[in-house]
């Protein structure tokens, strides 16, 4: 079947299919990239800074809608509290957020024994690849910008070292500093103190920006997408087997062709004049 399959035409019908079976996978990888879309493209609006005040109530729930908003808020640091959340990546190294507690003006206050007279705010100023190298915040009136972020949850089982904390966690934190807080906290871009920007974005040292970006959107399925992307790729399968196919039907008539002039040439000689008479086969008849 090989000497078949190596004639010329069949040859060139090999390369066809080739040809024709890329240009289906080709074809199932656009419908598979079809398949797996975003809920919805990143909202342009979130990169837009919101006032803090008008964009989140402090002491309630934290809307799926309000994180990742670029927020900004006016207000003081307090540098006594401040914590270090280890285990946090930047650049393939592990090290440290610095996190301090940010009294937002203009803030509701909330009510109960519990209550603290203002209202604060969570603030990841930057990370640290040494707990050393954490500096105080910048010092009175202070506007900061940044993206808003739900607060995380604390790793449960494990107790923070002093001056550090498990997470980012609004529940953690106010208990060690005794404030009241909103419920999540801002990754901050920009701290403008005396019309300077004093942020690790603006001054290069030890403290870096952690850049932190919008989250993805969810990913779904197209299902019918990706049962195109399979179709195609039996196409292209189907393309080698109709090639196949006809190989070993010429291969066949080839062995036929050789049957036939095989018996042609065996056959005996009828000599001139004479007839072929036909054979008769003696049959027994039953009483």
């Amino acid at each position: 079947m090989w000497k078949t399959a190596l004639k010329p035409r069949w040859i060139a019908g090999f390369i066809f299919a080739i040809a024709v079976s890329g240009v289906f996978v080709l074809l199932s990888q656009w419908q598979f990239g079809r398949s797996t879309s975003p809920e919805m493209p990143v909202n342009p609006d979130t990169e837009k800074v919101q006032p803090l005040t008008d964009t989140l109530q402090p002491g309630g729930f934290f809307p799926g809608s309000d994180a990742d908003q670029m927020v900004s808020a006016t207000g003081t640091y307090d540098p006594a509290k401040q914590v270090l959340v280890p285990g946090r990546l930047h650049d393939g190294k592990t090290g440290y957020w610095v996190v301090s507690a940010f009294a937002v003006d203009g803030a509701p206050t909330l009510t109960g024994s519990a209550a603290s007279p203002r209202t604060w705010i969570p603030v990841a100023r930057g990370w640290v690849a040494d707990a050393a190298e954490a500096t105080a915040p910048p010092s009175g009136a202070v506007q900061v910008t940044g993206r808003l972020l739900p607060s995380e949850a604390p790793v449960a089982g494990k107790a923070a070292n002093p001056g550090e904390a498990t997470a980012v966690s609004v529940a953690e934190l106010i208990n060690d500093w005794e404030i009241s807080s909103y419920q999540g906290f801002v990754a901050a871009t920009a701290e403008v103190a005396g019309g300077a920007d004093v942020s690790a974005a603006a001054v290069r040292g030890n403290l870096l920006p952690l850049e932190i970006g919008p989250q993805p959107p969810a990913q779904q399925i197209n299902w019918l997408n990706l049962f195109y992307s399979l179709e195609w790729v039996v196409f292209a399968g189907f393309a080698f087997f109709i090639w196949w196919r006809l190989v070993k039907d010429d291969y066949h008539r080839d062995l036929e062709d050789a049957l036939d002039g095989h018996a042609e040439a065996h056959e005996p000689e009828q000599q001139p004049g004479t007839t072929r008479q036909p054979e008769h086969t003696d049959q027994k008849v039953q009483p």
